[in-house]
């Protein structure tokens, strides 16, 4: 990094980090959470509360602070909704817990199709995530303890609640589920509770029945009880949380009152994060809805570090569009340019920003990958979809290409990362005037077509073309033998395409010939 004085202006995970420090001043470890319900295929937007944890903690290590990272599968939440993307068949297994749900696409539960492939997809990043499944933690009893100090002090439970609704919760409202041993729903009405562990209610089959919780778990506090019971449970430090647990009433301004009141615990330190919105597309992402983009759907145009950038150097209350139009080569070439800037090779007017930037890019590092000594190889995506379509995808090809340019391991694997993401979006994102591979022979009957004028030009550009390697100049003899022989310069680029990859357009014409110069040389040679 360049030596320079830089003007100090706080990243927002390290403003967070230290803001958790200040909130709980003696903690031994700082617990930094995360989860969702499986209830479909994860997407993207439920991953930017993934990597907002993520950032704090390494925020929280910066300054040597030992941590754990949680993130629980809320399998013990009932099946509420059948996906478009799942058999309408399956509506009769909603209300029972998603763990106990069948998968419609293969072995195990519902819940673990949807948490094994996200488990799989974010291998990647190396994130140090302790994956926690709450239908195995509610089921063996752990909560006991904590679900009896809920319910012996609902009234403050119902008080909170209560804050923020037109219509007040009675006084014999119970904030707990209870899935039917005969049923597996928790479609019950619950008669009592005896103050301790045991509840007597009815089931949907008129059955009357009783549950011990302490000897036979199978009841589940309500989301906005069960919270902030498991912030005290694990000790929770910090959080983050979308728009719809961030307004009034919503579940973690009801949750740090029921934390405080009922276990004396002071509530996580919270971020709102934003939408994920896919550009062009209208609304945020949703895994209920079916389809939605995931993971490994981005993963296939950008790299880890790019993905890591995308939101590190995003505060978490603005909007991430994720592009796959044209903008991918830009969001590439903005990386790059943040990353000369961290080496000192580009000068930032705006020191407040530089240095956030540069801890943007320290963070867009795939955990347990180091921040080079000095800056790795950086090959111009928009460069490299020209080279490896002229390499015909051929990884030798191209690594042959850029030659010595490629000094360390990190360099090697940058570059086979953007091929594979530069061959993906070129297949299926790509507009169809970036897409080329080069004729091996000329169509004679095309060479027929052309103008006496036309093949003129084209036999003085060859001449041309073999004795410079500057695309710039190259580009001003295009000008000089249109002005010659009167040929308009679309015209003559046309003529070029056509000739060279059998298309109208192209590429930008004069590096790509360039660059490639022996290969159309090889064409050109054939037209006498």
């Amino acid at each position: 990094m360049a030596d320079r004085k830089i003007i100090e202006n706080v990243h927002w995970a390290d403003f967070s980090a230290q803001k958790v420090i200040d909130t709980f001043p003696n903690e031994k470890e700082y617990t930094v959470a995360s989860g969702i319900t499986p209830s479909g295929y994860i997407h993207i937007g439920n991953f930017r509360e993934v990597i907002t944890t993520e950032l704090v903690r390494r925020a929280l290590v910066r300054k040597e602070k030992k941590t754990r990272f949680i993130y629980s599968w809320d399998s013990y939440d009932a099946f509420r909704k059948v996906p478009k993307d799942i058999p309408q068949e399956w509506s009769k297994y909603l209300r029972m817990p998603d763990a106990f749900v069948p998968n419609p696409f293969g072995e195990g539960s519902y819940a673990d199709e949807f948490i094994k492939t996200f488990e799989e997809e974010v291998k990647v990043f190396n994130f140090p995530v302790e994956f926690l499944k709450q239908h195995e933690l509610q089921t063996s009893g752990i909560y006991a303890d904590s679900i009896m100090k809920v319910m012996v002090e609902r009234k403050k439970v119902i008080d909170a609640l209560n804050k923020y609704r037109d219509e007040p919760l009675p006084d014999t409202w119970m904030p707990i589920d209870i899935y039917d041993d005969e049923t597996g729903k928790d479609t019950n009405q619950i008669i009592s509770y005896d103050g301790k562990y045991t509840l007597e209610y009815t089931n949907e089959l008129g059955k009357k029945k009783k549950v011990d919780f302490k000897k036979e778990p199978r009841v589940k506090l309500r989301w906005k009880a069960d919270w902030p019971m498991r912030w005290a449970y694990f000790k929770v430090n910090f959080e983050p949380g979308g728009k719809d647990h961030s307004t009034p009433g919503s579940s973690y301004t009801v949750g740090c009152d029921i934390v405080r009141e009922v276990f004396g615990r002071e509530p996580p330190v919270y971020t709102m994060y934003d939408f994920v919105k896919l550009k062009g597309f209208g609304g945020k992402i949703s895994s209920s809805k079916g389809g939605a983009l995931r993971v490994k759907d981005v993963l296939e145009v950008y790299t880890p570090e790019m993905i890591l950038f995308l939101f590190a150097g995003t505060r978490p209350n603005a909007e991430i569009d994720i592009s796959f139009d044209l903008d991918v080569i830009k969001i590439y070439e903005d990386f790059d340019k943040l990353e000369r800037l961290y080496y000192g090779l580009e000068e930032e007017s705006n020191d407040k920003k530089y240095s956030t930037l540069v801890r943007a890019y320290e963070l867009s590092m795939p955990n347990g990958v180091e921040v080079q000594k000095s800056i790795p190889f950086q090959p111009s995506f928009r460069h490299l979809l020209n080279v490896a379509q002229a390499c015909g995808f051929d990884g030798e090809k191209i690594k042959e290409f850029y030659g010595k340019e490629i000094k360390t391991d990190f360099d090697l694997r940058r570059l086979q990362e953007r091929v594979v993401c530069a061959k993906n979006w070129l297949e299926k994102y790509a507009p169809e005037d970036m897409k080329f591979h080069f004729l091996s022979f000329v169509d004679s009957d095309f060479i027929k077509s052309l103008s006496k004028k036309e093949l003129d030009a084209l036999r003085e550009l060859r001449e041309f073309l073999a004795v410079t390697d500057d695309s710039k100049e190259l580009m001003g003899i295009f000008k000089v033998i249109c002005d010659k022989y009167k040929i308009e310069p679309k015209d003559l680029f046309s003529v070029c395409y056509k000739l060279i990859i059998g298309k109208e357009k192209g590429p930008r014409l004069a590096g790509l010939m360039i660059e490639n110069k022996e290969k159309v040389l090889e064409i050109l040679n054939q037209v006498n």
